[in-house]
């Protein structure tokens, strides 16, 4: 959209979520609509369209998928994959389409979308990756089941020994008796931008309540606090099944619900869980309101 001196802009989106991650969904395919850090920043910052995510679908630049989809966060960062918001697209495409399955291109790869309904949407995330270089940190470490760092007193640390996968981000996942006896909105932060993270993390807390039932408490990378995120259940997952303590279909309970994540013998991550559509509207604003950008 071209948008003349002093003109406001009007984008129309969709206000979905997964489990509660709050997702926006901007369709930019048939429009010349651009959407920078900076809108995105302002469009989450109006109560309408706030949002955990923003999934802004363009068209495709593979032949065999539905759409490009760029990611934002809420404070106008990129991310490679959202696991909550691809349900929400998917979901979206196959009302749109009348199909079952559909597939989007993200930085992180092609992402399948399986719907059998709204409260049934697998996405196959593709497959960890565990390599310290992978996802990132800043120095080598051999063994990413946990690594050497810690929070707190060196002899008494808060927190300590995370395990580290990419599943489209990089998350940290540090496994603790009891998921809520942590103040993950002060210590969230000081993890998220630790020096061993180039490019930030998203950080977990994982409760293991049984071989097929994993609690999750999430600090998402420029986010905060989040009732749910899917990558960080999809890594939480893996990481547990490295550390053999979970087997390899397991049920990861976010604050806002459960998602059922799947190792498969193939190395992929299969994310089964719902969506809710909430309501359609625009946003308008002032280009002085996305200005930085």
């Amino acid at each position: 959209m071209n948008v003349s001196a002093g003109a406001a802009q009007r984008i129309h989106f969709h206000k979905m979520n997964g489990l509660g991650n709050e997702i926006v969904v901007v369709d930019t395919r048939t429009s010349k609509i651009n959407i920078s850090s900076a809108i995105a920043r302002a469009m989450a910052a109006a109560p309408r369209s706030h949002f955990d995510q923003m999934m802004v679908l363009q068209p495709h630049r593979t032949a065999s998928t539905d759409a490009y989809v760029t990611i934002f966060n809420a404070d106008g960062s990129e991310s490679a994959a959202c696991g909550n918001g691809t349900r929400c697209i998917g979901w979206l495409e196959c009302q749109k389409t009348g199909r079952a399955n559909v597939a989007f291109e993200t930085k992180a790869g092609l992402l399948n979308v399986n719907v059998a309904n709204i409260d049934s949407i697998t996405v196959d995330m593709g497959e960890p990756r565990f390599a310290w270089n992978e996802i990132p940190l800043s120095e080598p470490f051999h063994d990413t089941r946990g690594i050497e760092l810690q929070i707190g007193p060196i002899d008494a640390p808060i927190l300590h020994s995370p395990s580290v996968v990419n599943v489209g981000n990089p998350h940290a996942i540090f496994w603790v008796d009891d998921a809520d006896a942590y103040d993950l909105a002060r210590l969230g932060p000081l993890l998220e931008n630790h020096p061993l993270f180039p490019q930030r993390a998203n950080i977990s807390l994982a409760e293991v309540r049984s071989r097929r039932e994993i609690r999750l408490r999430v600090w998402e990378r420029g986010t905060g606090l989040t009732q749910a995120c899917g990558t960080a259940a999809c890594a939480a997952a893996v990481a547990a099944m490295r550390k053999k303590l979970v087997d390899r279909t397991v049920t990861v309970v976010l604050p806002g619900g459960p998602l059922m994540i799947k190792w498969t013998d193939s190395n992929r991550i299969l994310m089964t869980g719902p969506v809710e559509h909430e309501y359609e509207d625009d946003w308008v604003g002032l280009p002085a309101e996305a200005a930085g950008d």
